[in-house]
């Protein structure tokens, strides 16, 4: 019998499993001492059965990004957490620090718009979901599983439910956990990757100066342009904006990184595929290049590297 579950069948069969996300270098200390105890959970995540440890994934992940850059490839990795979850399940809890959607209504209407970015996510770059213990569904029977259906909540599962609706599986090439981006973007080794290349980093509210000390620090100087991009509604209004934001990036990159909330999937997708480049929902990361970590309310998981 086929589990009903999206968790339990992309675990029974072995494929996945859950485990804890150990990368060698990472001081998750400092987070958990100032934040709810409960976040220890979070290092948990999904696991593919063929990668080793969460060392690995952010080697794995490094290697695609070198990769990328040098046969000039489109390479999208877009991570979804809270935000993205609420969003697909026309929930405007959304809408956090920026607005990211007017109405479900707006929702809906830009469905087919990510529908068809995930698709190309998925062939293309790198799905990054946040899916830890705390914020799946526990499997449920009887009167209790038809109850949650009438109240079901976003999380990872109804986000990975989604997935399997619009015909996108998880696996082992398109799949990579949600802080094994923080952890790459935020190493020694992705600086150095940059020295001497061209980043453009597309954001509502950057820092030239600050961006090019955090490089600095590890002894990179990579040559940056900053592309000004809307701090709202770009999740459901992209398509009107993208040809402005895109004409304005320079020819000739080597890597975009994008803050663009949830509206970072389409514009990852189509600037990847237009620049033939990575393309990197890069989030929190931004704000510790922008030296804007108050954004974030503090230092993130798997962002402190020892």
């Amino acid at each position: 019998m086929i589990p009903s579950d999206p968790i339990e069948r992309l675990t029974s069969g072995g494929a996945f499993s859950f485990r804890k996300l150990d990368i060698s270098g990472i001081d998750n200390d400092p987070v958990f001492r100032v934040n709810d105890p409960k976040m220890i959970r979070e290092e948990t995540c999904l696991f593919h059965r063929d990668v080793a440890s969460g060392t690995d994934y952010v080697k794995r992940l490094g290697d695609r990004v070198a990769g990328a850059i040098a046969r000039r490839e489109p390479l999208p990795v877009v991570r979804f957490a809270d935000g993205e979850y609420a969003f697909y399940h026309f929930d405007l809890a959304c809408n956090g620090l920026y607005q990211q959607a007017e109405s479900q209504s707006a929702i809906r209407k830009a469905l087919p718009m990510h529908a068809e970015a995930l698709r190309e996510l998925a062939r293309t770059g790198l799905l990054a979901p946040l899916i830890f213990p705390g914020n799946i569904e526990e499997p449920a029977a009887g009167w209790k599983a038809l109850f949650r259906r009438w109240r079901r909540r976003p999380s990872a599962t109804t986000f990975l439910r989604y997935l399997e609706e619009t015909g996108i599986p998880l696996t082992r090439e398109n799949y990579v956990p949600f802080y094994a981006v923080y952890a790459y973007f935020s190493s020694a080794a992705f600086a150095r990757l940059m020295d001497g290349c061209r980043l453009a980093i597309l954001n509502s509210d950057s820092d030239g100066t600050a961006c090019a000390r955090w490089f600095e620090a590890y002894g990179s100087r990579p040559q940056i342009e900053l592309v000004e991009i809307p701090n709202s509604y770009v999740a459901t209004r992209w398509n009107d904006m993208k040809e402005d934001v895109l004409s304005r990036v320079p020819t000739g990159m080597d890597l975009l990184l994008v803050g663009a909330g949830i509206g970072a999937l389409p514009v990852c997708v189509d600037a990847a595929s237009r620049f033939s480049i990575p393309a990197v929902d890069a989030g929190h990361v931004l704000n510790m290049m922008n030296d804007r970590v108050d954004k974030s309310n503090g230092a993130r998981l798997f962002t402190l590297w020892k």
